[in-house]
């Protein structure tokens, strides 16, 4: 039977579907329950190979639990809520042209079917349908579908009102002005999923130093930012864009010269903004303005590299302690004529020179007395252009907030560490009046429908995240994880410790309406951390009246009776389901959600469930380039799961996404070792059908050595696939099943007569096993195969545990010593080109096993070696020989295991190799002879026996 992947797995998924194969309900004569989740899919877009790898890699997880013997329940739903569905929609009737060819052209939505996409939920159907739906089911992912539900539907929404209801209780919830996210063109709070770009940008507090500007007669405010207040004792000038629009504005009653954007940022960190005049920033240029702690003027310059929208518009300069803005005034003061062009006296800027405020505690003494000067001087960077400048800025900054102390002129603060004072410092320029505070972010946002993001002060109601005892018990479940890879607990802890207060909605989108104040609605990072909750019962929901599922129904599912007013009957049968999967068991995860989604999702469960209830695991996900770069739907960047599984089968689209890295590792889809990979699956399909139609004795017959040796390696492939799948590891456990179990397979193949009844034998066990180890991988393709071989599908047969009657380690090492001995005969005829009549053998003498088993008995230490060799007085004649035996072998022998040291002591080597002479007399089409070196019929006309050594025998050609 030829391989045709479309044939046979539509056959697969069709019997899937009619039988209800994955659909999971509570049983009790169930090994285990065991819970698996993925984050459900925002339909904004189709489903593409990204997505794909990131479905998979779970279902694998859950196919191996089935075999292991578990009740495995892996749902899915669809996450609808917020705007970028309603941007997306709003972009379509706008009919921007972007927007038509993505959906044209990269997801193939024919234009009859636009119309159809013009609302949000007929947007969020097609993709859900059209897409995901039949992109996970064409993968066979091994999903209950019975549970699939949209975060929009009214009995989610009623479970998530209670979700917040049950918050706000416990004072979980507040309601303030904080600090949120806020998207200029919706007028709305926006978090990271509603964000084109600034995905990870944090809040940063600004100190702005308040120069002062005698403008006429108006005394002004030219309010500088910096994160390094107490680099204000070192300023020697400020920079302005001349060409950028700046504004003289009434902030909070006084007059400020900000960037016009600056002004409209203080509007929304509910400053009180009167914008007076519009102006250009050639106008501060030749200016001086009063540096408030110091009272000295300072001459501001004009700069092209000023960015007029981050922070106020107008920055200081530092010379002696920020290498850019040493290099910045060099260039400032070569460039003359620039300077003239402004009515700026070159010679006023000649005479300006770095100011050092601090000293750097270093034993190198890297840093001289002008720290940026020696950082760009060591580094040989001449120009603002130069990329190494970035960097030697960021490292004298880390330099001095760790080891910088203040000079004499700082008063109280002199002598101490920056990073022990510059809160203080800063306190009291605040207290002073000498600064004041702007929020801004590390980088810049953008917002899904293409609007600027800035930091907003907005009257909302946030979760308090912030909490001390919130915190404390968020960090007992992080401590609680199977956190994969081990080193992702810290990242959660390090995202517990610095998250504040997150606003939890929004004035409009789609979702759930805040339960007491139904003008807002949910977010959608906010409306996602327990919902796997959800899953257990939400096929079972459709069955009561939207209207029963109160806050007492909820209480009563979740907490028991006793927790609620009135008990609903129906809420406590479902909590015997709840109870039954609960808690989730695997989390899997990108790792984009590490520092909100899954840090969230562990704040809630530790609220709001008791401890047994808490995650037990989480495995994270890298992310997926296509032809070494990243994917892009906006760019078309994509290939979509249809057309690769069209042109391949789904079983090559999973094998090669699961087998490429490690969940956690990123991966690069490449067409050409994606091809690669399904030739490599027709070959084990062939391969299988030659031992399906010809499986020899269903009795085990009596095995030669070679076919134990395979045997034995199969119990160690079952033990490596088994352990890798307990941690996830998917490229490991499908590498051991499939790529090196190959090597031992072309070995075998190599070394014995297939036709032998053993052989057929062994080569049917050994296909059996493993397409039960690569069932979850390959689910269509093993499933057919182990149904023709056994009748039963591969994934209704246990998973393979290793049978210790198989086990033989001194069948491996006898089998390792035949194929190293190959492998050194042909190196032997490729160096020497030559072509043998006669291959000869020869073994180390006894004396030397001698040596070798004292070599094992002390390891590599030598003076001990030839002091208990020396005792035998026939070794001592030996002299030199003895000596340099001990050398060679500790140098054979060194990193290897003492058990397996051991074990090479019970191989009789002679009959090692006799065994396997006819497999190389036939390998290189010779005569071969094996002797014991001390044999005394040996046959050595080149005198090779004493070459020989235990476990490397010498080889003669003839």
């Amino acid at each position: 039977m030829d391989y045709d992947p479309q044939e046979l797995e539509a056959r697969w998924r069709e019997r899937w579907s009619e039988t209800g194969r994955y659909e999971a309900d509570p049983d009790a004569d169930a090994d285990d329950a065991t819970f698996v989740t993925v984050p459900y899919p925002y339909p904004s877009g189709g489903m593409h190979i990204g997505h794909a790898r990131t479905y998979t890699v779970p279902d694998v997880y859950a196919r191996y639990r089935r075999q292991q013997g578990d009740n495995v329940l892996f749902p899915i739903a669809w996450h609808v809520t917020g705007t970028p569905i309603i941007g997306a929609v709003e972009r379509l009737k706008k009919r921007e042209e972007k927007q038509l060819s993505v959906l044209t052209e990269t997801y193939n939505v024919s234009e009859d079917t636009l119309p159809d996409l013009e609302t949000p939920m007929g947007w969020a159907r097609y993709f859900i349908e059209e897409h995901y739906k039949q992109g996970m089911q064409s993968l066979g992912l091994s999903i209950d579908w019975r549970r699939e539900f949209t975060t929009n539907n009214e009995r989610y929404s009623k479970f998530i009102e209670w979700q917040y209801r049950t918050l706000r209780e416990r004072g979980r919830l507040e309601k303030g002005l904080h600090p949120v996210k806020f998207c200029t063109n919706e007028e709305q709070p926006v978090t990271t999923h509603d964000l084109l770009e600034g995905e990870n940008a944090e809040f940063q507090e600004y100190t702005l130093v308040r120069f002062g500007w005698e403008r006429g007669d108006d005394e002004v405010v030219v309010p500088m930012a910096t994160l390094r207040p107490e680099t204000v004792h070192g300023v020697t000038n400020a920079y302005i864009d001349p060409e950028a629009t700046y504004v003289v504005a009434e902030v909070d009653g006084e007059p400020w010269f900000v960037s016009e954007y600056a002004a409209a940022k203080l509007e929304y960190q509910a400053r009180d903004v009167d914008i007076l005049e519009t102006v250009e920033g050639a106008e501060l240029v030749g200016q001086s303005v009063e540096n408030p702690v110091t009272g000295d003027d300072v001459l501001v310059l004009p700069a092209g590299f000023v960015d007029a929208d981050n922070a106020t518009g107008v920055v200081m300069s530092v010379p002696a302690h920020s290498p850019d803005d040493y290099v910045a005034l060099q260039e400032a003061k070569a460039d003359t004529d620039y300077l003239e062009s402004f009515g700026i006296d070159p010679a006023d800027v000649a005479d300006i020179e770095p100011i050092p405020i601090l000293d750097i505690d270093s034993e190198d003494d890297e840093y001289g007395e002008i720290p940026a000067q020696s950082a760009v001087e060591s580094k040989g960077i001449e120009s603002s252009d130069d990329p190494a400048l970035e960097k030697a800025t960021k490292d004298l900054y880390n330099k001095e907030f760790h080891a910088g102390r203040l000079k004499a002129f700082y008063g109280d603060y002199a002598g101490e560490l920056v990073e022990d004072v510059r809160d203080d410092f800063k306190a009291d320029g605040v207290d002073a009046g000498q600064f004041d505070v702007m929020q801004e972010f590390s980088e810049e946002v953008v917002c899904r429908c293409g609007g600027d993001v800035v930091v907003s002060e907005q009257d909302t109601w946030f979760l308090s995240y912030d909490d001390e005892d919130w915190k404390e018990l968020t960090h007992d479940v992080a401590d609680g994880l199977d956190a994969i890879p081990e080193n992702t607990r810290d990242e959660y802890h390090h995202t517990i410790d610095w998250l504040n207060g997150w606003p939890c909605i929004r004035n409009y989108g789609l979702g759930t309406r805040l339960p007491w104040d139904d003008q807002f609605v949910i977010e959608p990072l906010s409306d996602s951390t327990i919902y796997m909750a959800y899953y257990t019962i939400a096929h079972r929901l459709q069955d009561i009246p939207v209207e029963d599922l109160t806050q007492d129904f909820f209480d009563t599912l979740f907490y028991g009776p006793d927790a609620a007013d009135e008990v609903d009957e129906r809420a406590l049968d479902l909590r015997e389901e709840w109870n039954y999967w609960y808690p989730v068991d695997y989390r899997f995860s990108g790792n984009d959600l590490i520092t909100n989604h899954l840090t969230f999702y562990q704040f809630h469960h530790g609220e709001l469930f008791d401890e047994p209830q808490w995650p037990q695991g989480i495995v994270i996900m890298g992310m997926g380039l296509l032809e070494g770069q990243k994917m892009s739907s906006s760019k078309g960047h994509v290939v979509l799961p249809g057309e690769a599984i069209g042109e391949y089968g789904a079983d090559t689209v999973r094998f090669f996404l699961l087998n490429s890295a490690e969940p956690w590792q990123d991966y690069d889809w490449r067409d050409d070792l994606v091809g690669s990979v399904y030739d490599q699956l027709e070959r084990f399909w062939n391969r299988a059908q030659e031992i399906i139609a010809d499986p020899g004795p269903d009795e085990q017959p009596e095995l030669e050595t070679v076919d134990r040796w395979l045997l034995s390696k199969l119990q160690d492939t079952v033990r490596d696939v088994t352990t890798a799948m307990d941690e996830s590891e998917t490229r490991s456990a499908s590498q051991a099943a499939f790529y090196n179990f190959e090597e031992d397979l072309r070995w075998y193949r190599r070394r014995t007569d297939l036709d032998r009844p053993a052989a057929k034998w062994t080569l049917r066990n050994v296909l059996e096993t493993r397409l039960r180890l690569l069932a979850p991988f390959i689910p269509f393709m093993t499933n057919e195969l182990h149904e023709q071989l056994t009748g039963t599908p591969a994934e209704d047969a246990p998973w393979p545990e290793p049978d210790d009657a198989f086990d033989d380690e001194t069948v491996e090492l006898e089998e390792q010593q035949v194929e190293r001995l190959t492998e050194d005969v042909r190196d032997i005829i490729d160096v020497t080109e030559s072509d043998p009549d006669t291959i000869r053998v020869y073994v180390a003498a006894d004396w030397k096993r001698d040596v070798f088993e004292t070599v094992v008995e002390n390891g590599d230490n030598v003076g001990a070696i030839m002091g208990q060799v020396m005792q035998n007085p026939d070794l001592r004649e030996k002299g030199n020989a003895v000596n340099d035996l001990v050398q060679d072998l500790v140098s054979q022998t060194r990193g290897q295991d003492e058990p397996t040291l051991r074990a090479q002591l019970e191989l009789d080597e002679v009959a090692t190799y006799e065994r396997a002479a006819d497999f190389l007399a036939r390998e290189f089409d010779a005569d071969v002879e094996v002797f014991a070196e001390d044999d005394s019929d040996i046959v050595d006309p080149a005198d090779r026996a004493s070459k020989a050594i235990p476990f490397r025998p010498a080889v003669h050609l003839e």
